[in-house]
C-alpha cells in the first residue's frame, strides 16, 4: 500500500480527474444537479475512508459512481415524493447493486459535453458560468473557486446554489444544443475556458502573477472538449493558444518573484514540449480554412514562441495577424494589441495614433492594459513626462502587487 501522504495525493488526483465524468453521468441519471453533486460528495467521503484502509480499487471511477448511485437511492427514499419516484428509484437501485469491481470506468457513458453546455447556457451570467464549470467539470471546491474570484466562500456557495436552482426551475435542457445554435453555444463554452485561463495566466489581484491551478484546469478542460468535439478548429486553436502562452510560465518571474517582460525573458526556460505541441496543433487546423480568433491568437503566440531572440521577432507578420484578427473580431482590446505590434514593426508614433483612435469612444477608460501599453510606447517615443503620468494611471488601475511593482520600476528607469 502507498504511504499515507502519497495515497492521499493519489486519491485527490483521482477524484479531481474523474469528478466531471462521474457527475455528468449522475446528473443524466437522476436529473438533478444538486442531488447528483451531494451524492457524489458523500461517495468521495466514503471513498477516502475505504481506500485509506483497503487501498485504491482497480477502477476508482467505477467504485465512486456505484457508491454515488447507492447514496442517491437512500436520499430519494427519504423524500416526500418517494412513491411518485418509485420507478426511478428501482432503476437506480439496480445500477447501484452492480459491484464496482464487475465493470470498468470505460462503460460509464461520457456525458461531460452535455454538462459543459448546460453550465455555459446563455441564460446564466458569465461569472456564474465560469464558477459552475469549475465546480462541476473541474471538481474545484467552492473555497478554491471563491479564491479565484476573491469572493467569500459563503457568497460563492450561494451563487452556485442559485445557478443549480435556476437550471432546474427554468428547465434548462441537459443536452447538446441543435446544429442551429451549436456554433454560438460552443463559442460561449470556449470563452468560459479562456476566462479561466486568463485569470490564471495574469491574476487580476493578489501578490502572485499567475494561478497555476487555474491555468492547468483550463488546459485540462480544453483537452476534454477536444476529445468530445474532434475536428472543431477553434477548440483546437484555443488549446494551442493556451499551451503556447503557458510555455513561458517559468520565465515570466525572477528569483524574487518579480515580473519579467517578454523581451527580457530567458528563452531557455520556455517549455519546448508545450511549444512543439501548440505548433503541431496549428499546423493541423490552419489548413482546414475555418479560421477563428483563437487560431489567430495562437498563430501570434507561435511567432513569439519560435523566435530565437526578442530582436529576431517577426513583428511585420505579427502586425498582419492582428490586422486579420481585427477584421474578424473588431474590438478595442484587439486594437491595443495591434498597436503594440505596430510600435515595433513601424514606429511608436504610428502606434500612438492607433491607440488614440481606439480610446476615443471612452470604452478603454478603465482598461489597465491600454494605459500600460500606451505608457511603454510613449517612453519609447521619448515622451517621458506623458509616459510617467500614464504609468501612474496604469498602476492605479491594477490590483496585482507584482504588476504594480514592475510599472513603478519602469517609472524609475525613465
Amino acid at each position: 500500500m502507498l504511504p499515507p501522504l502519497d495515497l492521499q495525493r493519489t486519491i485527490d488526483r483521482t477524484v479531481r480527474e474523474e469528478w466531471g465524468r462521474i457527475l455528468a453521468s449522475l446528473i443524466n441519471t437522476v436529473g438533478d444537479f444538486q442531488l447528483a453533486e451531494d451524492c457524489l460528495q458523500d461517495a468521495v467521503v466514503s471513498a477516502i475512508s475505504h481506500w485509506q484502509k483497503h487501498g485504491l480499487p482497480d477502477s476508482p471511477a467505477a467504485w465512486l459512481i456505484t457508491a454515488a448511485r447507492r447514496k442517491a437511492v437512500d436520499r430519494l427514499r427519504r423524500q416526500k415524493n418517494f412513491a411518485a419516484r418509485q420507478q426511478e428509484i428501482s432503476y437506480l437501485a439496480d445500477l447501484g447493486n452492480v459491484p464496482a469491481d464487475e465493470f470498468q470506468a470505460e462503460i460509464i457513458p461520457d456525458k461531460r459535453l452535455e454538462l459543459i453546455f448546460t453550465c455555459c447556457h446563455p441564460s446564466l451570467e458569465e461569472k456564474t458560468r465560469v464558477a459552475l464549470t469549475l465546480r462541476t467539470l473541474g471538481g474545484l471546491t467552492t473555497q478554491e473557486i471563491a479564491l479565484a474570484f476573491l469572493d467569500k466562500p459563503e457568497a460563492m456557495a450561494q451563487r452556485l446554489v442559485r445557478a443549480k436552482k435556476k437550471i432546474r426551475l427554468a428547465g434548462i435542457p441537459y443536452r447538446c444544443p441543435g446544429n442551429d445554435v451549436l456554433p454560438e453555444r460552443t463559442a460561449s463554452v470556449l470563452r468560459v475556458i479562456y476566462l479561466i485561463f486568463n485569470e490564471g495566466y495574469s491574476a487580476s489581484a493578489g501578490d502572485r502573477l499567475t494561478r497555476t491551478d487555474l491555468i492547468e484546469e483550463a488546459i485540462r478542460l480544453a483537452r476534454i472538449i477536444n476529445q468530445l468535439m474532434p475536428e472543431d478548429a477553434e477548440t483546437e486553436g484555443l488549446l494551442s493558444l493556451m499551451l503556447l502562452h503557458d510555455s513561458r510560465r517559468f520565465a515570466r518571474t525572477g528569483k524574487s518573484g518579480e515580473l519579467i517582460p517578454l523581451e527580457d525573458q530567458n528563452r531557455g526556460r520556455w517549455d519546448k514540449a508545450k511549444i512543439s505541441e501548440g505548433a503541431r496543433i496549428l499546423e493541423r487546423v490552419l489548413p482546414m480554412q475555418r479560421l477563428g480568433p483563437y487560431q489567430l491568437q495562437a498563430a501570434i503566440s507561435a511567432v513569439h514562441a519560435q523566435s530565437p531572440t526578442w530582436h529576431e521577432t517577426d513583428w511585420v507578420q505579427i502586425e498582419a495577424l492582428y490586422h486579420l484578427l481585427y477584421t474578424i473580431q473588431p474590438s478595442p482590446v484587439v486594437r491595443v494589441n495591434q498597436a503594440v505590434a505596430v510600435s515595433y514593426s513601424r514606429s511608436p508614433e504610428a502606434a500612438l495614433s492607433m491607440l488614440s483612435e481606439a480610446a476615443s469612444a471612452g470604452v478603454l477608460d478603465g482598461y489597465q492594459p491600454y494605459f500600460a501599453a500606451r505608457a511603454d510606447i510613449l517612453a519609447r517615443a521619448g515622451k517621458t513626462n506623458e509616459a510617467r503620468k500614464t504609468f501612474i494611471t496604469a498602476i492605479n488601475l491594477s490590483d496585482n502587487k507584482l504588476e504594480k511593482a514592475f510599472l513603478r520600476d519602469r517609472i524609475a528607469r525613465l
